[in-house]
C-alpha cells in the first residue's frame, strides 16, 4: 500500500482503543489487503499500538516481502494463528481483538491456544468502516474498473440479437475486460433474458435471446485490486407497451435515488427517495431488494442504501444505485450506476449511457 499503509494504521489504531483492545488479528483477505497490500491466499495481521506483522508461509516469502514492505513478516510452517497468538502473547497482549465476522469458531480456538494468557474479543467492522470511505487515489482505482466494464458493455451490447446466447454474450464481456487489464471480472457476468431477465442475480445460461425479450446486463471489471458493477436492460427488437412503461418508471427511481446522495443523507432515506417511486405506481411488492450497497475492494460492501438502514452517508462512500422491478411473466428491468458521494451530491463513476427509455437492440 505504499504511502496510504500508515495512515490507514493510525486510524485504525484508533479505532482499536475506542475498542479497548491493544492486539487485533486480521484475518479477512479484503482487510489484509486493504491495510498490507498482500493479496496471498493464506495470511494474517497482528496490529498492535507499535507493531505491525504479517503471517503467512513459505510459499509467500517473496510475495509477502514485495507486497507489504511496511510489515514485518513472519513464516509460520503450520497452524497460521496459533503462530499470531504466540507473537502476540509474546509481546504482552492482553487483550486481542479478532474479526469475528470472518473467523471461524476452529480458527478461533487455534488463535486462542496460541495466546493462553490473553482475552479474545470479538470485534465488528474496525477495518470494514476505514474502507467504507474512499481515497481519492482508491476512487481512481475503481474508476478505472468502470471505465472496462464500459467498454465490454458496448461490445455485448452489439451481439445482443435473436439466436445469440447469454452464455456466449457473457463470455466476450470477461474476455474483453481481461484483454483490456482487468484482473477478473469483479462478479460472474450476468446475462439475463425473456422470464429470466425477473431474477435479480439469475445465472447466466446457455438460452437463446428471442424478439420481444428483455435483456439485464450486470457487469463489473476488478482492476488494481478494486471493484466496479453496473446494470443497463434492453429488449431485443420490439417491447411490449408494460414492459416500456416499467423501464421508464424505474430510470425515474433510479434519478431520484441518485439526487438524493450526499452527504450526511441517512441510507433508509436514500432507499425511500426511489422506492417511494415504484411503490406509488403499484410496483412496490415486486423491488424487493435493497436500492444498492458500497463498492470497493469487494463488490459487496458498506455502506448499504436499503428501508431500514440508519448509517448517514459519508463524501468518499462509493455506492450503487440500482432499482429495478421483477414480473414472473413479462421479465424484469434494473438499472445501476456506481457513483461517489461528494458534500453536496455525488458525481457518477459508470460511463456507459443511461436512456430514459428503453433502447431497442
Amino acid at each position: 500500500m505504499g504511502e496510504e499503509a500508515k495512515p490507514r494504521l493510525a486510524r485504525l489504531r484508533s479505532r482499536m482503543r475506542d475498542s479497548e483492545v491493544d492486539g487485533l488479528v486480521v484475518s479477512a483477505p479484503a482487510n489484509i489487503f486493504y491495510l498490507s497490500g498482500f493479496r496471498g491466499s493464506s495470511g494474517a495481521l497482528l496490529i498492535t499500538p507499535d507493531r505491525a506483522a504479517l503471517f503467512s508461509d513459505f510459499r509467500y516469502r517473496l510475495q509477502a516481502a514485495e507486497q507489504a514492505p511496511d510489515f514485518a513478516c513472519t513464516e509460520v510452517e503450520r497452524r497460521l494463528l496459533d503462530g499470531v497468538g504466540r507473537v502476540a502473547g509474546e509481546g504482552g497482549v492482553r487483550r486481542l481483538g479478532y474479526e469475528q465476522g470472518h473467523l471461524v469458531c476452529g480458527r478461533r480456538d487455534e488463535l486462542a491456544e496460541g495466546a493462553p494468557d490473553a482475552e479474545l474479543v470479538a470485534t465488528s467492522d474496525l477495518v470494514e468502516g476505514l474502507r467504507a470511505v474512499k481515497s481519492p487515489a482508491e476512487v481512481e482505482r475503481i474508476r478505472k474498473a468502470a471505465r472496462l466494464a464500459d467498454r465490454a458493455l458496448a461490445h455485448m451490447v452489439s451481439l445482443l440479437c435473436p439466436g445469440a446466447r447469454e452464455r456466449d454474450i457473457a463470455l466476450e464481456g470477461e474476455f474483453l475486460m481481461r484483454r483490456e487489464g482487468a484482473e477478473a471480472a469483479a462478479f460472474d457476468v450476468i446475462v439475463a433474458s425473456g422470464p429470466r431477465s425477473a431474477l435479480p442475480h439469475a445465472e447466466t445460461t446457455a438460452r437463446e435471446l428471442q424478439p420481444g425479450d428483455l435483456v439485464v446486463i450486470d457487469i463489473g471489471a476488478r482492476a488494481v485490486g478494486y471493484c466496479s458493477d453496473m446494470t443497463r436492460t434492453f429488449a431485443v427488437k420490439s417491447a411490449p407497451p408494460e414492459a416500456r412503461e416499467v423501464y421508464g418508471l424505474v430510470y425515474r427511481a433510479q434519478r431520484a435515488g441518485t439526487a438524493a446522495l450526499r452527504g450526511g443523507a441517512v441510507c433508509g432515506e436514500v432507499d425511500a427517495a426511489a422506492r417511494s417511486l415504484i411503490e406509488e405506481a403499484g410496483y412496490g411488492e415486486h423491488f424487493g431488494h435493497g436500492l444498492g450497497h458500497g463498492v470497493g475492494i469487494e463488490v459487496h460492501e458498506a455502506p448499504r442504501l436499503g428501508r431500514k438502514e440508519k448509517t448517514e452517508l459519508a463524501p468518499g462512500n462509493v455506492v450503487t444505485v440500482e432499482p429495478g422491478v421483477y414480473l414472473a411473466e413479462m421479465g424484469g428491468v434494473r438499472l445501476e450506476d456506481l457513483l461517489v458521494v461528494a458534500p453536496e451530491g455525488a458525481r457518477v463513476l459508470t460511463g456507459s449511457p443511461m436512456e430514459p427509455e428503453i433502447p431497442i437492440v
